[in-house]
């Protein structure tokens, strides 16, 4: 009796064991996760912003400030909130940031991940365009969002939201011209060609983003870009590019 008294107390110090190394294990395993991610979303990038010769000032001063529309779910960012079943983060991600809004007089959190680089992306195109944020998602959810890529930068000033979306058929269209009257002028960026379809013309696609850590879409993009912005129509180069809008 002695003896399996003994065993017994062995077998649950081994479990409590091992229950506590799961879990300093598991503790450390998410440290290493975020700082690894830390690592990839602010991993030094370049992109030459270099002086415009005379020519280019020239070129830039005969034609308007082109204005950048900026969609946020899956195209500057992914989010996943309370109660989701099948999170398409792989679990144990660490988000950069959480966001508690409450909708319907209900609490949620938002776990927020910012597609790679962003922040550089914003950084360089807010010296070049206006930028404006257009989402379909509601505003207390979508200023959120806003205020925190933005961190005090004053470079997200202008917002639409849901309630600017045109609802046809079930999908939020976003109408440029509440943006401004003068299309030639505005670029938008925006992973659903859905939500451009009334301005194909004036979009320029890009692939959904979830959760991939390598991805470079947002940096791919600024030599576009910053060539754009010498365009007198936009139109004139982003009609060329209307096969890609269904790839994704």
């Amino acid at each position: 009796l002695v003896n399996m008294l003994k065993t017994r107390q062995c077998l649950h110090g081994i479990r409590t064991f091992l229950g506590v190394t799961s879990r300093i294990w598991g503790f450390f395993m998410y440290i290493l996760r975020k700082h690894l991610r830390t690592i990839i979303q602010y991993q030094t990038v370049r992109y030459d912003t270099l002086p415009l010769s005379p020519i280019s000032r020239n070129r830039l001063n005969a034609v308007k400030r082109k204005i950048l529309v900026l969609d946020l779910d899956e195209t500057l960012i992914h989010s996943h909130h309370d109660g989701v079943l099948r999170p398409t983060v792989r679990p144990g991600t660490p988000p950069d940031f959480i966001l508690k809004v409450v909708i319907d007089k209900h609490p949620v959190r938002f776990f927020v991940h910012k597609r790679p680089h962003v922040d550089f992306f914003l950084e360089v195109v807010s010296q070049w365009y206006e930028l404006v944020v257009f989402t379909a998602s509601m505003e207390i959810y979508g200023s959120a969002v806003a205020d925190k890529l933005d961190n005090n930068r004053n470079i997200l000033k202008r917002r639409y939201y849901r309630q600017h979306c045109t609802l046809d058929l079930g999908s939020y269209i976003k109408d440029l011209s509440v943006v401004h009257d003068d299309l030639s002028s505005i670029v938008i960026l925006d992973n659903s060609p859905g939500a451009y379809r009334s301005h194909p013309d004036n979009a320029i696609p890009i692939k959904s983003w979830f959760s991939d850590p390598s991805d470079t879409a947002l940096l791919n993009l600024l030599p576009m870009l910053d060539a754009l912005r010498f365009t007198a129509d936009v139109r004139s180069v982003l009609s060329r590019n209307l096969h890609q809008h269904r790839l994704w």
